[in-house]
């Protein structure tokens, strides 16, 4: 889809999200700070991320409780990334043995703690939107 603009400026679009949805995009666009070497990249990711922390100073509460929260969904991102990062490199080797499955596996189950993460800053905030989440049970 090709980029459209209004009166000149590029298109932005407003939305209401849970909290926890905000918190967790900007745990990631830290962690993406700490760990993109492009400039122009990390020109683009820490705008994003001005405006989030922006919008969550403005609206979130400052707790000790929201603080680890997002302590625990930032670990969680970081795990994700890595795992991630794992997954890719046995794809490079064409490597797709134990190893490869145990961090497949690896992904679901990080996800979930990490969603779980999310609900708790919800249930925290009083959110009145929620994401669900349906997967067969393992």
């Amino acid at each position: 889809m090709a980029s459209e603009t209004r009166g000149g400026a590029l298109l932005t679009v407003t939305v209401e999200i849970a909290p926890g949805e905000l918190v967790d995009k900007i745990t990631i666009l830290e962690i993406k700070c700490a760990r993109i070497g492009d400039p122009a990249k990390l020109a683009n990711v820490e705008h994003e991320l001005a405006i989030l922390a922006a919008a969550r100073d403005r609206t979130l509460p400052d707790s000790e409780a929201l603080a680890g929260l997002t302590r625990e969904l930032k670990t969680a991102n970081e795990a994700l990334w890595d795992i991630e990062d794992r997954i890719r490199a046995c794809e490079a080797r064409g490597d797709f043995a134990a190893g490869f499955v145990a961090l497949a596996r690896e992904v679901y189950r990080t996800n979930d703690r990490r969603a779980a993460i999310k609900r708790r800053v919800d249930d925290l905030l009083g959110s009145a939107i929620r994401e669900e989440k349906s997967y067969a049970p393992y």
